[in-house]
């Protein structure tokens, strides 16, 4: 096969591919075709209806004052500038209609108070407008100023309980932290459990150990950097939730799937007594048994044993030595006659 056959193959291949396609293309025009004038009449004034209203809609009445915003309602609010800011949103409101609240605009109203986080908008046809403040938590203490989780400075706001303090060196001119070690100081405060927000006093930076939470009437917390927060305050809580961290002085939790409690107090354990005995705590001399040979008549009795404890006797009573059963030995001679002594009378 030449070299033009071959392209022409192609294109002949081409071409087949290709007419499927405009066949579904014209399919929609012919259906159109092939049905009754009078039903093409209608759908075709029933589609310049269609989109005269929608002209109408996009261009006079979605901006009309028939559907204008006239009643605001703001809530949320807790901040010292809770006037100004409603004040702010309501004068914003009134420019739109219900059918044509640009959040935006809204947002940008009120861009000069950082403690509003969001807002959240609901229209209510035909002339009523729903707007729910939501405002940053404060999380820390800066240079005596609160702050936000994600370093956003609080300037007005109520601080309620007692929040942890965060020693480090910042500009708190601007409406957010710009020192690293305050915002990942920030941060940690910001995601901590709800159940171990009021037990936080202090948050350190630490130049081995990185961020070190300090906690009331518990151990510290060592976090290291401010990477998987959410995931350390979890192990965190599970170890302080163990009894077995019980007394620990600080956990480690720098790697989250590997906590670590130390500074736990030793275990001391008392000496057991054996079964039927008690322990005694003063050790009884033990004296050790004589190789001498001992004579019954003359060693005097021996002295009972410990455990059966006898009476002392009256140091004015002498004690009588042992009567020996054998009979007494003959008197010896010392006349020199060789005969006995007589017996004693």
């Amino acid at each position: 096969m030449s070299a033009g056959q071959a392209t022409a193959g192609r294109r002949l291949g081409w071409a087949r591919r290709r007419v499927p396609t405009r066949r579904i293309a014209k399919a929609p025009a012919r259906a159109f075709a092939a049905l009754p004038p009078t039903l093409r009449r209608w759908l075709l004034i029933a589609l310049a209806v269609v989109l005269v209203l929608a002209a109408g809609y996009r261009l006079w009445l979605r901006d009309s004052s028939l559907v204008s915003v006239e009643q605001v309602t703001v809530t949320g609010l807790t901040t010292k500038d809770a006037a100004r800011v409603r004040a702010q949103l309501v004068m914003a409101a009134r420019t739109m209609t219900t059918l044509h609240v640009e959040k935006r605009e809204l947002e940008r109203s009120i861009a000069a108070y950082p403690v509003v986080r969001a807002l959240v908008v609901k229209a209510d046809f035909p002339h009523k407008l729903e707007i729910h403040v939501v405002e940053h938590r404060p999380a820390a203490m800066v240079g005596g100023l609160a702050v936000a989780g994600d370093g956003t400075i609080l300037r007005g706001l109520p601080v309620e309980g007692s929040l942890p303090k965060i020693d480090v060196r910042d500009d708190l001119q601007g409406d957010r932290l710009t020192s690293p070690p305050a915002l990942h100081g920030a941060r940690v405060a910001g995601l901590a459990p709800a159940a171990l927000r009021p037990r936080l006093e202090r948050i350190d930076m630490r130049s081995q150990d990185g961020i070190v939470v300090e906690l009331r009437d518990g151990p510290e917390l060592i976090f290291g950097d401010a990477t998987r927060v959410r995931a350390k305050w979890v192990a965190a809580t599970r170890v302080l939730a163990d009894s077995d961290s019980e007394g620990a002085t600080y956990i480690d939790v720098r790697l989250p799937g590997r906590p670590a409690a130390g500074g736990l107090p030793a275990a001391t354990l008392a000496p057991v007594a054996p079964a039927g005995s008690e322990l005694q705590t003063t050790p009884q001399a033990t004296t050790p048994p004589s190789t001498e040979t001992v004579d019954p008549a003359t060693e005097p009795l021996a002295a009972p044993p410990a455990t059966e404890p006898q009476p002392a006797a009256p140091e004015t009573t002498p004690q009588t030595p042992a009567q020996s059963a054998e009979p007494a030995p003959p008197p010896a001679d010392t006349t020199g006659a060789g005969g006995a002594s007589p017996p004693p009378g």
